[in-house]
């Protein structure tokens, strides 16, 4: 696949995407020439979080069933990076995020070794030294003529096992 840039996906930008529509449909509209990437661990906390928030609002299995399904749907997508791939920028994503929120560390250890910035609705990645977009902005990055185009190809970031 040949995309035009990549991008960091922070947790609370996947649950938008799974509770929302906005998120996911700028996803779906720029996945052909975009990048998405978010570590496992962003994976793992929206599924550990999913039940609590359904619980709070209300709702039904069944929705939170649905919920599940749609996650699911975004791993072809919304690329999951393995812990090796990010390990080597853990002390310098920490130094820069450490007194903020030190759980982020692996999202901003992710954008350092691709080289890219981080979509999220998070102050505390402000000031790391990562560009940052809200979803309110991103599509200007996203856009095929957008800051930052350029051609490279998806990077792999799972281990053959």
């Amino acid at each position: 696949m040949e995309v035009g840039r990549s991008i960091v996906l922070d947790a609370n930008i996947l649950m938008r995407a799974v509770l929302g529509k906005k998120v996911r449909q700028i996803i779906s509209e720029h996945a052909g020439h975009v990048a998405f990437y978010t570590p496992q661990v962003a994976y793992d906390d929206v599924r550990r979080h999913l039940p609590t928030v359904f619980t709070k609002r209300g709702w039904t299995d069944d929705q939170l069933a649905m919920a599940f399904a749609v996650l699911d749907t975004l791993e072809p997508v919304v690329h999951a990076v393995e812990d090796k791939f990010y390990e080597s920028k853990r002390s310098a994503a920490l130094a820069r995020i450490e007194k903020r929120d030190p759980d982020d560390w692996p999202i901003l250890a992710t954008a350092l070794v691709l080289d890219c910035p981080v979509w999220t609705e998070d102050n505390d990645f402000f000031g790391t030294g990562v560009a940052t977009w809200t979803t309110d902005r991103v599509e200007i990055y996203l856009a095929d003529d957008g800051p930052g185009a350029r051609t490279d190809r998806l990077i792999e970031v799972r281990s053959a096992t």
